[in-house]
């Protein structure tokens, strides 16, 4: 557990690529992982931290994941399987080892300590830290960093200040919910997505990357903070909407986009689906798909408008919705879809999460309690329907022999212990055409003796001391 300082040597640069290395050798190979050789280590919870170590493990590096003895506020979080076991912990923090120290002894923090400032066989490659944690001084960067001055540390936070925050907070403040809602309604609606959360996660691996570019160039380490309220501000504001507000406060649209025209239509099966025409293209696609035609270049030239631009769509965008209604109403989900096929119109049917996770089970041969059948019966009766010719969703695009139900070749299964059949999603960048996935699942406290070894040289009568003093799980 010695005490590394100073710089790093530069990571030897990788060559080629996997399909170039595929050519030269004549086998398929899987795409190479960017990160490979990297070890990140991680103390956090909730979203943004674990979901940026689990994009950055998918990318190939090796994620130590530090857990207190009893585990984080988020160990038992919702949603649960029907055994009590977190869906939410077990997801987000898939592809990682679980280290569980009790992090309240002396004894335990060294160990964490340790395992963060490590060097190993070569240090350039390790001293990177993620963390959000609040009111533990043994983890803060000054501390740290006197164990190893090259350290990339990466803290999250809820606000600029390092007080606390969550998506829902920091969402109320932002004004969002004060535009999304019904037409006419007051009250604030609050989203499901916490998308401010998943927005700095990705920041965090932003700021690891950026981190090692740094140190690879100069050999000093860094220290990033990012507040989960700086992100939320700065990308409203990037939208111009806080400019936007100087002069006019945007009224609730409901369901229709600002600024342009599209919304939702019913189908004459109790289904939904989306309908935009954002571009001119779309807009003519959609008026002659639903033989429009006629009645459009009447509106035009009664009212003296050109529906073509796109401003004039937005400001009769009610009256538009009221035009193509009892097109969508008289005809089924299926007779949209085959009227729309091979168009310009760009559209998507609302789907349930269930019907998602339905099709992704059937495509891979997995049963749910829905019913759905082993021969992937369902997913051919919840088949994509959406899009435009050549729109590049990607949901028709899989490799040869690669099931993909709804969503593509991202979403995949991963049979766990704990949680049985999971629906996980891969990276979503694809390298070389190939997502980058295939995690395994992860057991809270699994990896403890082994990374304590591997990572600290530990023994197994030190181990077994450990276990048997209450510092690490056993």
């Amino acid at each position: 557990m010695a005490e590394t300082s100073g710089t790093t040597p530069a990571p030897e640069a990788g060559t080629g690529t996997a399909a170039e290395a595929a050519t030269a050798s004549g086998t398929a190979q899987a795409p190479a992982r960017p990160l490979a050789g990297i070890t990140v280590v991680e103390q956090d919870s909730f979203v943004a931290g674990p979901s940026s170590c689990l994009g950055l493990a998918q990318l190939g590096a090796e994620i130590i994941k530090i857990d207190p003895l009893k585990g984080g506020p988020d160990i038992d979080r919702w949603p649960l399987n029907a055994e009590g076991h977190s869906i939410y912990w077990g997801t987000l923090n898939r592809g990682k080892q679980s280290v569980a120290l009790d992090l309240r002894s002396p004894e335990g923090q060294e160990l964490a300590q340790a395992l963060i400032t490590a060097g190993g066989d070569d240090p350039s490659k390790n001293g990177i830290f993620v963390s959000n944690n609040v009111g533990r001084p043994f983890l803060g960067d000054e501390a740290l960093r006197a164990r190893r001055a090259d350290l990339i540390h990466v803290k999250v936070q809820g606000s600029p200040s390092g007080g606390p925050g969550v998506d829902y907070t920091v969402n109320a403040e932002t004004g969002i919910p004060g535009i999304t809602g019904p037409v006419g309604s007051s009250a604030p609606v609050n989203h499901a997505l916490p998308a401010w959360d998943l927005l700095c996660g990705q920041a965090a691996t932003t700021a690891v990357v950026t981190g090692l570019l740094q140190r690879q160039a100069t050999g000093r380490g860094a220290y990033s903070e990012i507040s989960l309220a700086d992100i939320a501000f700065a990308a409203v504001a990037n939208l111009g909407w806080y400019t936007e507000a100087l002069s006019s406060q945007r009224a609730k649209h409901g369901n229709h986009i600002f600024g342009s025209f599209g919304t939702d239509f019913a189908t004459a099966d109790g289904r939904s689906v989306m309908v935009t025409a954002i571009t001119r293209r779309q807009w003519a696609g959609l008026v002659e798909a639903t033989g429009m035609t006629a009645v459009v270049e009447a509106l035009q030239s009664a009212l003296g408008v050109d529906l073509a631009d796109e401003s004039e769509r937005y400001g009769l965008r009610e009256t538009l919705e009221s035009l193509l209604k009892p097109w969508f109403a008289a005809r089924t989900l299926a007779q949209v879809t085959e009227a729309f096929e091979g168009t310009a119109v760009l559209w998507a049917p609302y789907r349930t999460t269930a019907e998602v996770a339905a099709s992704v089970a059937a495509a891979h041969g997995v049963g749910t309690d829905g019913g759905v059948s082993q021969d992937g019966t369902a997913a051919a009766n919840t088949a994509p329907a959406s899009g435009t010719a050549g729109s590049g969703t990607g949901e028709g695009a899989q490799a040869s022999g690669t099931p993909a139900g709804l969503g593509g070749r991202v979403l995949r299964t991963l049979e766990s212990p704990e949680l049985g059949t999971m629906l996980v999603g891969a990276n979503p960048i694809r390298f070389d055409g190939e997502y980058l996935g295939d995690e395994s699942p992860t057991v809270f406290g699994g990896a403890t003796q082994q990374v304590l070894s591997a990572r600290l040289g530990l023994s197994h009568a030190e181990l077994g001391r450990l276990c048997d003093a209450g510092i690490i799980h056993s």
